[in-house]
């Protein structure tokens, strides 16, 4: 941890949107100051927008320091990292380009940051798929933007909660193009990051992982469909081959109806409504976004900008807080598993005379 003087793992946020809800669940987060105790923040906005929403939601008791570099890193309150200094039009609920250039903005300093091991963990709030597009920025979301920032050969959008936890294949793709994703390499690129994730971030010795299938029915022996058949019980079966505990596949209805999910320590589902429709409607509040396959810890909430009801002071933070939760307890597991593999005990053969 960056951190050696307080031992408290010093997270970077960066403010999403700013004309989302972004800002109103973070400062919703850190009203409560026994989330000091855990943690020391790091806002990656401006000053001005964090005060034009502490105005709008009335919270004059929110207070932080502004800082532009970590020199003047308070461990006492909450910091907000200048990362733009002239003045934006804020306008909550309205989806434009500016809400989109800022997010982008603050998303990149704080990347800067970490990188350069001033922040030990990211928690990402909302962004808007389209309006964040750029030059620069020409991905679908965080996840696989953050792939290329970091050089990940592959990432696994991990969506998590204390009952279940489902990655997914594929992550923001028009449904008429899920099958062409759906290869033997894809499956079995995804189930060993999976699987890897399961035993280093979340501690888990022997991770048991189900499969969904595609079609209704997980193809009903190749009367819907025959990507069960033809791609997805060959990964299977190979994944097993090479050591990962692997079931399936399942038919998605019955899987989360009869709460398999119960029995296992990770899903992967084929699609983004497959896996995350069950997960939000399950998870009720605790469920959160985590990237696995990065060598730093990012989450985010499982929910997007919701600019329906930005600037109303309505927004939920719960999912924000278990971001912020789950991205502590994964750099706590990290180092715990760093410390029981960095000297393993070398086998010896004792000569028996």
């Amino acid at each position: 941890m960056s951190n050696i003087q307080t031992n408290k793992p010093v997270i970077g946020i960066t403010i999403g949107d700013i004309n989302s809800i972004g800002a109103e669940i973070i400062i919703k987060t850190f009203l409560d100051n026994r989330m000091m105790e855990f943690c020391t923040p790091v806002i990656f906005a401006s000053n001005k927008t964090i005060n034009f929403y502490r105005k709008l939601m009335n919270e004059n008791n929110f207070n932080y320091q502004s800082i532009k570099d970590f020199s003047r890193l308070n461990h006492k309150q909450v910091n907000v990292f200048n990362c733009w200094e002239e003045e934006v039009q804020i306008t909550p609920g309205v989806l434009n380009e500016t809400g989109g250039k800022y997010a982008a903005k603050a998303l990149e300093v704080a990347i800067k940051c970490i990188k350069e091991g001033y922040i030990d963990g990211l928690v990402t709030a909302p962004i808007h798929k389209n309006n964040i597009q750029s030059a620069t920025f020409t991905y679908t979301g965080h996840t696989p933007f953050l792939r290329d920032a970091f050089g990940a050969n592959d990432v696994l959008m991990f969506m998590t909660a204390d009952n279940m936890r489902v990655g997914l294949l594929t992550e923001h793709v028009p449904i008429a193009e899920v099958s062409r994703f759906v290869t033997v390499d894809n499956i079995l690129d995804k189930l060993h990051l999976m699987n890897e994730s399961l035993i280093k971030d979340f501690g888990i010795d022997n991770p048991r992982i189900a499969v969904l299938g595609l079609n209704p029915h997980a193809g009903d022996d190749g009367l819907i469909g025959h990507e069960e058949l033809d791609t997805i019980f060959p990964a299977i079966n190979q994944a097993k081959h090479e050591g990962i505990l692997t079931f399936g596949p399942y038919s998605a209805d019955a899987f989360f109806a009869r709460q398999m999910y119960n029995q296992f320590d990770g899903v992967l589902a084929m699609y983004h409504d497959q896996g995350l429709i069950p997960f939000k409607s399950l998870a009720i509040g605790n469920g959160i976004n985590y990237t696995a396959g990065l060598d730093i810890v990012r989450t985010s909430p499982d929910h997007g900008t919701a600019f329906d009801i930005a600037g109303k002071n309505i927004a939920d933070p719960d999912s924000f807080r278990q971001a912020i939760f789950t991205c502590l307890d994964i750099l706590e597991q990290r180092e715990r598993y760093a410390l029981q593999t960095a000297n393993p005990l070398k086998k010896t053969v004792l000569d028996s005379e």
